[in-house]
Order: C-alpha cells, then structure tokens, then sequence
C-alpha cells in the first residue's frame, strides 16, 4: 500500500513542543467526546437488558419482552450506518470538528430524554414507539461520533505516534461502560428495587446533561485536523466523498468491517447478553453482573492504553491478529465460568471475555485510518465501522434467540463469538502490511 494512497503523510522531522501539545488536546476533545458517547450507549443497552424489556414492552412471555428489548437495541445499530454516510461525508467536506461537536450535541440531548420518557404503563403503545425514535436518531449521531474522534486524533498526532493516538479515543470504550454500569450499580445498590424499575433507571440517563456541558466546552476549543486544513487550502477536498470511497476503495471498507467486528460485536456479546442470560437465565443478581461489567471496564482501560504502546512497537496489525486469536480461543471457557454461577467466576469470566476482545479493538482505529486516503478518510473509516456495527447489533438478540432454541444452552453463543472472532483474524490478516506499523518504532 503506498504512502500516497494510505494518506498517512509523514509530519517531516520530529515534533514540536508545540504539536504536540496541540495533539494532546485534540486527542483529549476526542476521548471525552467518545466517553460521552459510550456512556450512552451503554446505558441503553444496560437498561435494555434490565429495565426496557419490563417497563417499555408488556408481554407475559418473558423471552418475547427480550427480544422486544433487543430488537430496540437494534434499531440504534441500523441508523449507525446512515449516520456513518452522513457524517463521514460532511467531515470530508465541512472538517472534522464541526462533525464532533455536532454529534456530541445529539447524543447528549436524546439520552437525556430517554431519561424523561413515560412507560408503557403510563402512555400506552406510545412508550415503545418514542423509545425506538429516540434510539434511532441516538444511533444516527453515535454513527459519526467514533470515527470522526479516531480520524481527529489520528490527524493531530505527531510523526511516529499516530498508533498510540488512534488508541486513545478506545479508552472512551471503557469509561463509558465505568460511568454507566457504576451508575445502575449505584442506583440499583442504594434503593428498593421497585424505585429503580420506577425512577432509578432514569438517573444514569439524565446525568448525560451535565456530561453533555464538559464535552461541548472542551470540543468548542479544538483546532481544525492539520491534514483536513491543508487539503482545504490545496483545493483537493472530494466534492462527493461517499461516492468516490465507494468506487475507489469498496476492498478496504470490508476489510475495516472485518477487522472492526470484534472490538464491537464480541464486546456486545460477552457484555450486554452475558448481563441479560445471566439475569433472565441463570438466575444472577443484576448487581453482582454490572460489578463484573465494572471491574471488567477497568482491565478494558489497561489494555487498550497498553494495546496502543504495542502497536507503534509491533504494528497494529499484529496486535489485532493476536487479540483475535485470543477471543477465537476463550470463547467457550468464558462461558465455562459465567455459567458455574459462583461470584468470583462470573466476575472471572467476564474480565477475559472483555480483555480478550478489546485487544483487537485497541488497534482496529490505526488499521481502519490507514485503508483511506486523507480526503475520504471520514467516510472509509465511519462506513467500515458502521457495517460492523450494524450486524453487531442484531448479535445480543441472535445469542438470545440461539439459547432459547437450545433450551437455554450457552455453547451456541460461543460458537458466535468464535465465527465473530475470526472474521476479524480474516480482516487483520488482509490488512496491506504497511498499515501493520503506521510508523517505525522509536
């Protein structure tokens, strides 16, 4: 792959104090922005498998109601490619930092109004209907919010670190899992139950406001991307971006999918539906499951700031390999110990079900940035990424539907993980070696 159509042009010497100062802000604008991001989404998908499913659909069949719940899920999953088209287009034309600031803005005010929304109980059908519409349009700004942040930070970054600072935005992954399971836990600890199915749940969800304020003030203050400002000043912007990423580069978009399904998918898996099956089926108590959700986030955090350090070492190819191989390989054991029902093993079991698929996604923005030319690298990166999210949504009701079909068997949701995991190993394996290392090591 040659340096021309990577689009990774070298800074030319060694960084300034002043770049890299510059960088390190961009870099904080675009993880605080992907923590709000993160924090949301997982409150929804939290409260998917806990609340929703009893306080939005009414239904007797048990299984029916999650699914109800899961499809909801969904539906924020299927706007994340429009989004995606939308975004990424308007990034490669108007810049990266009005993108940022406007999905931020979207995400922070629909999740506090998912916090408002009247039940089923209280408005009927109408419920389910806002919540899926509020989903949706969550989805559509979720859908340029991270690959907008990775292209940002990656275009600030200096000369020799650009796979360490495609790796700080994934650290938003885990502090928003931190922020909004600790948040059930909090909530769910400290009250009856009955208050949190009634008022709790909502608190999480309004807590984005002040989350939305911190996130708007620091975006408010970045510079433009140094690579977007130079295209514009060159006159070499794609008048149709979408188009021409389509035309030009439909390769490297399956294979930025390929490689990003695990990061998404597999996290949805040993997350949101071990938090579900272990509720609904195994009989766990929902807070000892958002405590492992918890102490998960925080091994998540190590490994993707390690994940980063490695990769401008080694390459981040090789780092998305390995982690492949790894959630290929635990599967089935991380099941093992969910599925004894012991505390400890839970706990177990879900740290490295979690550390196993986050060490694909430490290196999946460095990988995904490298496909694309500078001038369609929004687009390439969001539509990659949102064709991997877009099926990693459906997986939570997929798992859910595979147990019920096996009596509530988990060895099929392992299956999945190790078919979602070694589609990524595919996709890491087809990556152009140069983007196996964005630069030489130091």
């Amino acid at each position: 792959m040659s340096q021309q159509h990577s689009g990774l042009e070298p800074h030319g010497g060694t960084a300034s104090a002043a770049d890299t100062a510059t960088a390190r802000r961009a870099s904080i604008a675009a993880f605080v922005g992907t923590a709000m991001e993160w924090y949301d989404f997982f409150l929804f998908t939290t409260a998917a498998a806990l609340v929703f499913n009893v306080e939005f659909f009414t239904n007797e069949n048990a299984f029916v109601a999650a699914m109800a719940s899961f499809a909801t899920l969904a539906v924020g999953f299927v706007a994340r490619p429009i989004g995606g088209l939308l975004f990424g287009a308007l990034g490669d034309r108007i810049g990266r930092r009005r993108v940022l600031l406007i999905t931020v803005i979207g995400i922070g005010v629909v999740t506090a109004l998912i916090g408002a929304l009247p039940t089923y109980g209280q408005i009927g059908v109408l419920a389910p209907t806002l919540l899926v519409i509020l989903r949706f349009a969550q989805g559509l700004a979720v859908g340029g919010e991270w690959s907008g942040a990775v292209t940002f930070s990656i275009e600030h970054a200096p000369e020799g670190q650009r796979a360490r600072y495609a790796a700080i935005p994934q650290l938003g992954s885990p502090i928003g899992t931190i922020l909004s399971s600790g948040g059930f836990f909090l909530v769910s600890a400290l009250s009856s139950e009955q208050f949190f199915m009634d008022w709790g749940w909502r608190i999480p969800f309004l807590f984005a406001i002040p989350l939305l304020i911190v996130s708007v003030i620091i975006r408010e203050h970045m510079e433009e991307s140094p690579e977007f400002t130079r295209l514009e000043e060159a006159q070499e912007l794609s008048e149709q971006p979408i188009r021409e990423v389509f035309r030009t580069s439909w390769r490297q978009i399956l294979i930025g999918a390929m490689v990003a399904f695990t990061g998404v998918g597999g996290f949805y898996v040993v997350t949101t539906f071990i938090v579900s099956y272990g509720k609904t089926t195994l009989g766990l108590n929902a807070n000892l499951l958002l405590f492992a959700a918890m102490v998960a986030a925080v091994c998540e955090f190590v490994v993707l700031w390690i994940g980063g350090r490695i990769g401008m070492r080694v390459g981040a190819v090789r780092v998305a390999i390995v982690g492949s191989v790894l959630s290929l390989a635990l599967a089935f054991p991380v099941f093992l110990l969910v599925t004894t029902r012991q505390p400890a093993l839970v706990v177990l079991g879900m740290v490295i079900g979690v550390v196993a698929v986050s060490i694909p996604y430490a290196a999946q923005g460095a990988i995904m940035a490298d496909l694309f030319p500078a001038r369609l690298r929004l687009s390439g990166v969001s539509i990659s990424m949102n064709i991997a999210s877009l099926i990693s949504g459906f997986l939570p009701m997929i798992a859910t539907a595979l147990v019920a079909g096996q009596g509530g068997a988990w060895w099929p949701v392992a299956v999945l993980l190790v078919v979602v995991a070694g589609l990524t190993l595919v996709g890491s394996m087809l990556a152009p070696r140069r983007s196996a290392v964005l630069e030489p090591a130091a």
